[in-house]
């Protein structure tokens, strides 16, 4: 976790900022636009990655083969502006990495990206090509006020307690750790096998009507990001080229280790955007490795990737780039209490009208 004491007098005023805020938020002072379908907010009171990507999957697979489904997030490192849904032709440069990698595994699902929330619900629920969603999952929406979401899913990282975190600048947390009152869910990410139920209670000290969960996430098969499914994995002779732009990857890394400690890691910026110079040294750094070898990335640098196609087909590298997805499993075998929560507010609150109501 990433602390900077040094700046906590330019925290203090940040906090300021925030504060006033959420509490014109609170005293109606500035309004929350609430849609008659259910809404789905799914975020963090931390910058960095908590998982909202797996986890907004997770709720996908669960509610989209009974519900007409829509994502709607901001499109982060988008090269577009305004309002745009995925359909066929758009690329992740045009909607995100994250929407376009969403839109890839779920084509029954609408993706939309529109940093102005209200505005993206009312054109999902007014566009023709999208009047019959039936449920909307706001992405990374926990700061996004001026929407009310029916149900709240906050997501902390394990491994950077809020309790332990600064507010910005001084340290990583966008809103002090007391908003925490305004989740329904709390779902703690990338837990360890076994965990402290009873310590995160205490630190966390929620109210009766939230609920505590806790997750990890699971490491699904191989797969080539040319062809599909791949038969084979490494093994302790094979050379690994691991390509990572995320957040965090420590926990992939460890992962392969498993497999081989022949490992060099090129790591880039979370959503980085792949220059034709990076290219060319990721093909460098993969065509020197000694045999056998494998190319290995992760979905969302995979989305970024599939635009450098081309060259990367030219050099013989694109068919050698496997990816690694990974899925959310929850601990204390609580997964079918979550799914339960989730499926009653979505069946209970049905969509009745079209209208937004302030």
């Amino acid at each position: 976790m990433k602390k900077r004491p040094w700046l906590l007098p330019f925290s203090l005023l940040y906090k300021m900022g925030v504060m006033v805020r959420n509490a014109c938020f609170d005293r109606g002072l500035f309004s929350s636009t609430a849609f008659p379908l259910p809404i789905i907010g799914i975020g963090n009171l931390s910058v960095g990655g908590t998982g909202k990507t797996p986890h907004t999957e997770y709720l996908l697979e669960l509610l989209s083969g009974s519900f007409k489904t829509a994502v709607l997030s901001r499109g982060y490192k988008r090269a577009t502006r305004g309002f745009l849904r995925y359909t066929q032709g758009v690329t992740a440069t045009d909607i995100g990495d994250e929407p376009y990698q969403i839109a890839q595994k779920f084509p029954q699902a609408y993706v939309a990206v529109h940093t102005d929330r209200v505005a993206g619900v009312k054109r999902l629920l007014n566009d023709k090509e999208t009047a019959d969603v039936e449920v909307v999952l706001l992405d990374d929406a926990y700061q996004h006020r001026y929407i009310k979401a029916g149900l709240q899913i906050l997501l902390i990282d394990h491994n950077r307690p809020i309790g332990e975190d600064y507010l910005l600048p001084a340290g990583t947390l966008r809103e002090p750790k007391e908003e925490k009152r305004r989740a329904d869910i709390v779902l703690i990410t990338k837990c360890p096998p076994a965990i402290d139920r009873t310590k995160w209670e205490k630190n966390l000290y929620l109210s009766e009507r939230q609920k505590l969960f806790f997750s990890t996430f699971q490491y699904g098969e191989l797969y080539y990001l040319s062809s599909g499914k791949c038969e084979i994995r490494p093994t302790r002779q094979t050379h690994v080229l691991l390509l990572v732009g995320i957040a965090s990857p420590a926990p992939l890394l460890e992962f392969l280790k498993r497999w081989t400690t022949h490992i060099e890691i090129l790591s880039f910026p979370d959503h980085h955007t792949f220059t034709e110079a990076d290219i060319e040294k990721i093909c460098v750094a993969y065509e020197s490795m000694a045999m056998p070898r494998m190319f290995i990335t992760t979905e969302k640098d995979a989305t970024r990737l599939v635009l450098h196609r081309d060259v990367l087909q030219d050099r013989n590298v694109y068919e050698e780039i496997t990816v690694l997805p990974i899925r959310v499993k929850f601990l204390e075998n609580k997964e079918q209490e979550f799914n339960q929560i989730v499926t009653d507010y979505v069946t209970e609150n049905r969509r009745n009208s079209c209208l937004p109501t302030q």
